[in-house]
């Protein structure tokens, strides 16, 4: 028989959705459990060791980008980007004007780093002395023009900077974007281990949520649910970089940029496929996740989920596979995006790569593989090489047709991934989820005698 393009494509994709889900079939993820901070001397020591281990990288980072030092100056409220990534725990601000230097290659005896707290001015000679003395002839500063990781020094203080510092040294200067990108993109080692943590009590607030325990069909709305995380994080001490987003997908959802639009608050009914996106923040940490939810009718049971729903879900676990098997170190986010899309058209997969680095920020340090509007390459940054020692939020979403409803319906997904240094060096695929992803909705459950005289549009 002969096959056109699209019928390969066709059963390429068939196949490729059948083989993941019987891989998937035997995959066994934690069991995810809400786990409490320490208290919080406890959790500022283990932030500090994390910020020695980063800092005391800082001279092998100038050494590579070919920079003798690093200035980061800022006055009180107006800091630096980066300055939040090399503060220690119990600074919860600049004070007066702020100066740290490091150094790449101190002499005996000499620190690596400085550090000036000034209201007078008097510190620019003493760091002028210390320039001298260690024959600088290059000091990065972070005023590039479009990398946010290197760009925090404001325009005012980098006015001050060059008079203080005198001609001389001002001509010093230089912009080294991925000094600041490195920097803040590299994790510590020993932050695995509560990341880990972090992201099982993410997705057992999500499963709590996404129940009957929360969710009452005919009563309960997205803006309910969306307050109830809220809530949940705020009685363990925990913080969120956004507020969750619970929406109610259907054939217009995610149809444009959703950053730029809320979503409506709706009222929950049978039938409904649900969606959140939801980040907590502790410990200078920051995590990003957006699972699918199925409201079940009266009595029904893991069973009767539409089986479009679940080839929607297995399609975008596909995506996600495609995606990290195409992050290599040392590629562009621009060279990653387009290997992993070209793969998913040859699969006869419709969807969109929108990734991005995740850690000291929800939208952090190192180069994104697309954005929802840019599919065709993100300029700039982009163009920045995929690093070692890092954490990403896998954030796709793929476009399948559902026979049940006889709609096209977008399945969004997003999972967090770390660095597995010791799979790399077995040449193993070095990305591992945090904790694991979704490959099963969550179910809101409905006893058999409750009435159905509220259901889905759908």
């Amino acid at each position: 028989m002969k096959l056109d393009i699209r019928t390969v494509a066709f059963f390429s994709s068939l196949f490729a959705v059948a083989a993941a889900h019987e891989n998937q079939a035997t995959t066994k993820w934690p069991t995810p459990e809400y786990h409490t901070l320490p208290p919080l001397r406890e959790q500022a020591e283990i932030q500090d060791a994390w910020t020695q281990e980063r800092r005391d990288n800082i001279p092998k980072l100038l050494t590579k980008y070919g920079i003798d030092a690093w200035l980061v100056s800022q006055r009180e409220y107006a800091e630096d980007t980066a300055f939040w990534s090399l503060k220690w725990a119990q600074e919860f601000s600049s004070r007066r004007r702020t100066t740290l230097l490091f150094l790449a290659n101190p002499s005996d005896d000499t620190p690596y780093s400085y550090k000036w707290v000034d209201n007078k001015g008097t510190m620019w000679a003493e760091l002028r002395d210390v320039l001298e003395a260690q024959n600088v002839e290059s000091i990065a500063i972070n005023n590039h023009s479009l990398i946010a990781f290197s760009s925090g020094l404001h325009a005012g203080e980098l006015e001050a900077i060059r008079e203080g510092l005198g001609e001389k040294w001002a001509s010093s200067l230089v912009a080294e974007p991925m000094l600041g990108v490195e920097y803040i993109g590299t994790m510590p080692a020993g932050r695995a281990e509560w990341y880990r943590r972090l992201q099982s009590t993410v997705w057992a607030a999500i499963s709590e949520a996404f129940s009957e325990k929360v969710i009452t069909p005919g009563t309960t709305t997205t803006d309910d649910v969306r307050w109830w995380l809220r809530e949940k994080l705020q009685q363990m001490n925990y913080t969120t970089w956004f507020h969750p987003d619970v929406m109610i997908v259907d054939e217009t959802t995610w149809e444009s940029d959703p950053i730029q639009t809320d979503p409506p608050r709706r009222l929950i009914r049978y039938g409904d496929m649900l969606h959140v996106d939801f980040g907590l923040t502790a410990l200078g940490l920051n995590t990003d996740t957006q699972h699918l939810a199925y409201v079940l009718h009266p009595g029904q049971t893991e069973d009767d989920v539409p089986q479009g729903l679940i080839e929607g879900l297995k399609k975008g676990n596909r995506l996600q596979d495609i995606l990290i098997s195409q992050m290599k170190v040392g590629r562009t986010g621009n060279e990653i995006l387009k290997a992993a899309l070209e793969q998913m058209h040859n699969e006869g997969i419709e969807g969109k790569i929108y990734s991005h680095p995740v850690g000291d920020w929800g939208h952090s340090a190192g180069p994104l593989f697309g954005m929802f509007d840019l599919q065709e390459g993100v300029p700039v940054i982009g163009d920045l090489p995929l690093l070692s020692n890092t954490y990403y939020s896998i954030e796709l979403m793929v476009r399948h047709f559902v026979p049940e409803w006889n709609k096209s319906l977008n399945f969004p997904l997003e999972e967090d991934v770390m660095w597995d240094g010791d799979a790399a060096a077995r040449g193993d695929n070095p990305w591992k989820w945090a904790i694991g992803r979704q490959e099963k909705f969550h179910l809101i459950r409905t006893p058999a005698e409750a009435s159905e005289n509220i259901r889905g549009d759908l």
